[in-house]
């Protein structure tokens, strides 16, 4: 399993524009110099993220983008869910099913319970961190997914739990 660039670059533009003064917005080449990411990458994130309401374009000499909501309502499953969709969503048996029309293993799966146990795991974790929370430093989010205060924020992750 893995996250696409899609998501990666789409959170590291969000990251830069919730870095940014609140009253200012800024454009595709800023964001792509500032990320070094091409300029028609960060165009067609940032239509992306547009369309799913997460930014917003400012016209004019000011012009550029800026998030539509402060960072802390913006919650990183949901940038995930728009910019690439679930790692093991309803639809991975279908796509997965051999040479048969639909998977031999359709009626008792082992590795269906493994696949949506470990969505429902990530899941919880994404939908309890915010933007805001990610503007911090590496050192900062260890200790907030693991550190003393996560119980309460984050659900443990392990062997006891899955």
């Amino acid at each position: 399993m893995k996250l696409s660039a899609q998501e990666e670059y789409g959170l590291r533009c969000l990251l830069h524009l919730a870095r940014s003064p609140a009253a200012g917005s800024l454009t595709i080449a800023e964001i792509s110099r500032a990320e070094g990411l091409s300029v028609p990458n960060v165009a067609k994130l940032m239509r992306l993220l547009r369309m799913g309401g997460l930014v917003k374009s400012v016209r004019g000499q000011a012009g550029g983008y800026r998030l539509a909501r402060p960072s802390q309502e913006i919650m990183v499953g949901d940038v995930i869910e728009l910019l690439g969709g679930q790692l093991f969503g309803p639809e991975f048996c279908d796509r997965h099913t051999g040479l048969q029309a639909t998977c031999s293993h359709a009626v008792d799966c082992s590795l269906r319970v493994l696949w949506t146990t470990i969505q429902e795991a990530l899941d919880q974790v994404l939908a309890k961190v915010t933007l805001k929370d990610l503007l911090c430093s590496e050192q900062q989010m260890q200790e907030f997914l693991t550190g003393p205060a996560a119980p309460a924020r984050i659900p443990p992750v392990g062997p006891s739990t899955i």
